[in-house]
């Protein structure tokens, strides 16, 4: 049985980047997973499960909260910014290598929906990295916009972005929105049941807020990592891609991935974006832990 600890450590700028590491028995050093949540998620939105399989394989893993989300630093709290988090992840891989537990040259890493994006930037441009994984990966956020967006809504979103780039010059605070509503009145990031489900699950008091800043959904709207795919290669590269997936889109996912080049391989879940946390955790994350095993031990 792994044992589960608190851990930070210092990012840019000064911030504290707060997560949990697991170490597996036996000794060390040991080939070590870095993991993060996606879109506006933090660690105790079912991810301890994955690395908890992944610990009980031998590996030492690092799940850690992105900046102004969960239990890390920085402001203002509950924005996202893809490429802030890409850089913080950079740092989260050198703790890793810091660690007497650890072995160095046998890092992976595991990123899921938007950070599965964030998996295909890091791949392509850290070499630190033996191998990644990237579950049901943002591909584009513009192609994802297109079809998840009604045109006649697309009015309506320019405007908030430009009121609040306003506000932001008049010196007020960035203006947020939910992240999940089934209410059509109310601002909302995603409004389908399995979105609103998986946000809502259960966390402990004060971990996460149904709250996410407008200026990250411009930035999303603007994040490209499918274009890094073709440049993950020769680091191995393990997609795994929901069946019916409507948020980060199966059809771009299954595009992306003819691009890329060997090595690589994809894992079809049946279901949509959620059922690989959920209802076929036990394929997407069997999936991981053979990619893992495969190059890092």
């Amino acid at each position: 049985m792994a044992e589960r600890t608190d851990v930070e450590f210092t990012a840019e700028g000064g911030a504290t980047l707060r997560g949990w590491l697991f170490v597996p028995d036996g000794p060390g050093p040991h080939p070590a997973i870095t993991m993060a949540h996606g879109y506006a998620g933090v660690k105790e939105h079912g991810l301890e499960r994955f690395a908890k399989a992944f610990a009980d394989d031998g590996f030492v893993v690092l799940l850690h909260d992105h900046r102004n989300f969960g239990a890390s630093d920085g402001t203002p709290r509950q924005d996202v910014d893809p490429w802030q988090q890409i850089t913080d992840w950079r740092r989260a891989i050198s703790f890793l290598e810091s660690r007497p537990e650890v072995d160095a040259e046998r890092i992976g890493l595991w990123g899921t929906s938007y950070a599965g994006g964030h998996a295909l930037v890091l791949g392509a441009t850290d070499r630190r990295l033996r191998c990644v994984v990237a579950q049901v990966p943002t591909i584009s956020g513009y192609e994802q916009g297109l079809r998840r967006i009604p045109p006649e809504a697309v009015k309506g979103i320019e405007e908030a972005f430009a009121e609040d780039e306003r506000a932001q010059f008049r010196g007020e605070a960035p203006r947020t929105q939910t992240i999940v509503s089934d209410d059509p009145a109310v601002a909302a990031s995603y409004r389908a049941k399995d979105a609103i489900d998986f946000y809502l699950q259960p966390v402990p008091d004060g971990v996460w807020e149904n709250s996410v800043t407008v200026r990250s959904t411009r930035a999303a709207r603007m994040y490209e990592p499918g274009a890094w795919i073709d440049r993950v290669s020769p680091t191995p590269l393990l997609m795994v891609v929901a069946t019916d997936d409507t948020i980060t889109v199966t059809d771009l996912a299954l595009k992306a991935y003819e691009r890329a080049l060997e090595p690589k391989k994809l894992v079809l879940v049946p279901g949509g974006h959620f059922d690989p946390y959920l209802s076929r955790f036990d394929e997407s994350s069997s999936a991981a832990r053979a990619w893992f095993k495969a190059h890092l031990s």
